[in-house]
């Protein structure tokens, strides 16, 4: 048996630790034994494996499935049909047959990756893709003997990747971790300047892994395909990632910023960096000349922004400096005039940051009485700010309040552009979907969208805040709040001439009346923005576990990309947990896989919210189990298995709560009182 080098003092007593408590004892028992005991335990989990019934002591070794075997001197055994071992029991008692490949991909595998691996002597090949293993890598694993290729990909592993794996570094040559809910940054090899020269394929990608970019893998000069893409690295990608003679690279849908690296060959695409810092410059993206002027106007904005939130400031004259005292009534300009207007304008103004001649306002219905003098000396109070713009609180002279949406400089698309969006937006209204009432477009560019200001609190509070006085979120209120998204996605896509995609269905754009009405924010908003700036939202998207997984670019948003961000709002409505990143340092939450080992484990009932059980005898008559079926209907990987918004509203509909006497008790809450919501 070959032992492993190790390459440090750290290294040296996690070894001398490892030995003294998991090592076998002289009278250890054999490969097959092992097998047979902590082995298969651990594979199958709770529930009996079909493939690993296979391992029995009544059954020939050559009819174990998913094993490979060799003997001391190296040597092969033979397991074809014609071969004596075939039907041979003999076997289990040869001290001298080893494991070595374990080819268990696909096998419906549901416990845990076990530690006694590391005590097969000659195992070179681990391949456990494609099941349903969850826990953490163990440490022992990178004690094993002479592990060559570790597959586990598309599992649910959890937890850091540990330090050890690289003492496998001599002899290692592919480890694919592809698709887990590993999280934490790369830890580097105890022996500083190693190689892993014969390490050929490298796969972290669709993880939660986080910290700058791991420098020391630029060392791996074998290395032929790299995946770093879809996790949360930040930082800049090191120029000497220059010297690999890479064939593949994926390090796409990350926060990478900074210059990139000059490629020797130009064969990489700009799709293995897309969804990155929009700073992420140099060949194949855009090139990195400064931009002083925009970041000036940034400054500019943010200044405003700061003088705004002192109160009792004129809201657009600190953005124009001048005010027009020209009172406009009743819907002011038409449409057509407006539209006329811009056209003429276009050729001064066709990046759409140059001014217009003069300040306009564009009304819809529900606007009618807004004026000019209205909007622009309306006193602000800041309310939300996101990467494209800032929500104000606005006062109206005549006591009235409206919500005006302030676009950032440099991230709408040019007024012949955005024009057309404006008025299909002010156009739209539905129960469920707050209306556009009208719009505004100053002197220098600036654009205003100004809505109702509703007093509500969002989905996201409702579920996830703590205060005392909310009210209790039970299976009806939340049901009919669920109904109540589903009927206004649906109309944006099919109720309109032309359909619209919202792009951003998240429960903090869902805002909740006293009588438990949803209502969506923010739907078509991204058609108004830049690519760069809209694909932000795609990046919030993937953060806060909305995003579907064949979602790049915001421009390749579809319904059902909506159909499955709805999925996951179902799912945090039916959970009560937050999905995604809930803040630094945390850990990435997935919904659907909870809900899938929670069905494996045969705990599905556990993954219900405590609140939403209460009251509730039968859950498959309440509509609950339907519901959670929905919802992981919705987050199907592949798209055209999705239910469309019009089947979701159906089935919500055919499945609603059978006591709905709570959904009328607003005074009903948390605390068993107080105020009401």
């Amino acid at each position: 048996m070959a032992f492993v080098k190790i390459f440090s003092l750290h290294a040296l007593i996690s070894f001398v630790f490892f030995c003294y408590t998991v090592s076998p004892s002289p009278s250890a028992s054999s490969d097959v034994e092992l097998l047979l005991g902590q082995i298969k335990a651990s594979l199958q989990g709770n529930t009996q494996d079909i493939i690993l019934s296979s391992w029995n002591s009544s059954v020939p070794l050559c009819q174990w499935r998913g094993l490979k075997w060799v003997f001391s001197n190296a040597s092969s055994l033979s397991c074809s049909v014609s071969s004596p071992h075939w039907t041979s029991l003999s076997l289990f008692k040869d001290p001298h047959l080893h494991l070595l490949s374990l080819q268990l991909p696909s096998a419906n595998l549901s416990g845990s990756i076990p530690r006694e691996l590391s005590e097969f002597p000659m195992l070179q090949s681990l391949y456990l893709n494609f099941n349903s293993l969850t826990g953490t890598i163990p440490l022992e694993l990178g004690y094993s003997s002479s592990l060559s290729d570790i597959d586990l990909r598309e599992n649910f592993l959890s937890g850091a990747l540990p330090p050890s794996i690289w003492n496998l570094c001599d002899g290692l040559v592919s480890l694919r971790l592809h698709g887990n809910l590993l999280s934490g940054s790369i830890p580097e090899p105890a022996l500083p300047n190693c190689s892993c020269e014969n390490l050929r394929f490298l796969d972290f990608g669709k993880n939660n892994f986080s910290g700058n970019f791991p420098d020391f893998v630029t060392r791996f000069g074998g290395l032929k395909q790299l995946d770093l893409g879809s996790n949360m690295f930040v930082g800049s990608i090191p120029q000497s990632l220059d010297g690999l003679r890479l064939e593949k690279l994926n390090l796409s849908h990350n926060n990478f910023s900074g210059v990139l690296p000059t490629f020797v060959e130009p064969k990489f695409g700009v799709d293995i960096f897309e969804g990155n810092n929009p700073d992420l410059c140099g060949p194949p993206l855009r090139g990195c000349g400064g931009n002083s002027s925009s970041r000036l106007s940034a400054g500019a904005i943010a200044g405003i922004v700061i003088s705004l939130m002192a109160g009792s400031v004129v809201l657009v004259s600190l953005l124009i400096g001048y005010v027009q005292n020209k009172r406009r009534k009743g819907r002011g300009e038409s449409d057509d005039e407006l539209e006329e207007e811009e056209d003429e304008e276009n050729g001064d103004n066709s990046n759409g940051d140059g001014g217009s001649s003069e300040s306009k306002l564009m009304l819809f219905q529900g606007g009618e009485n807004l004026t000019l003098d209205d909007v622009l000396n309306a006193n602000g109070q800041v309310m939300e700010k996101t990467y494209y713009g800032t929500v104000y609180k606005a006062k109206l002279a005549d006591g009235g309040t409206i919500a005006l949406r302030l676009l950032r400089e440099g991230c709408c698309r040019d007024t012949a552009s955005s024009l057309p969006v404006i008025k299909q937006l002010g156009k739209i209204r539905h129960e469920n979907l707050i209306p556009l009432r009208a719009f505004y477009q100053g002197k220098r560019g600036e654009k205003l969208l100004i809505s109702d200001y509703l007093p509500l609190r969002t989905l996201h509070d409702l579920l996830h805040e703590i205060k005392v006085g909310k009210p209790v979120m039970n299976w009806a209120r939340r049901h009919k709040i669920a109904l109540g998204v589903a009927r206004g996605l649906a109309y944006l896509h099919t109720g309109l001439d032309s359909p619209i995609t919202h792009g951003s269905v998240r429960s903090k754009n869902i805002v909740v009346d006293d009588f438990f009405v949803a209502r969506l924010t923010e739907f078509g908003l991204d058609k108004l923005l830049v690519p760069a700036v809209a694909d932000e939202m795609v990046a919030l998207a993937k953060s806060e576990g909305y995003k579907a997984p064949e979602l790049q670019r915001m421009n390749k948003c579809n319904s059902r990309t909506d159909v499955y961000a709805f999925g996951i709002l179902l799912l945090e409505i039916l959970i009560g947990k937050k999905p995604g990143k809930s803040g630094r340092g945390s850990e990435f939450v997935d919904l659907p896989s909870m809900v899938k080992v929670a069905v494996l484990e045969e705990t599905t009932m556990e993954v219900f919210d405590v609140e939403i059980l209460r009251g509730i005898r039968s859950p498959m008559e309440e509509g609950l189990i339907q519901a959670l079926k929905l919802a992981m209907g919705c987050c199907a990987p592949v798209a055209s298995v999705r239910p469309s918004m019009d089947e979701i509203v159906r089935q919500l509909e055919e499945n609603r709560p059978r006591n709905r006497s709570a959904l009328y008790s607003p005074a009903e809450t948390r605390s068993g009182s107080g105020t009401p919501f």
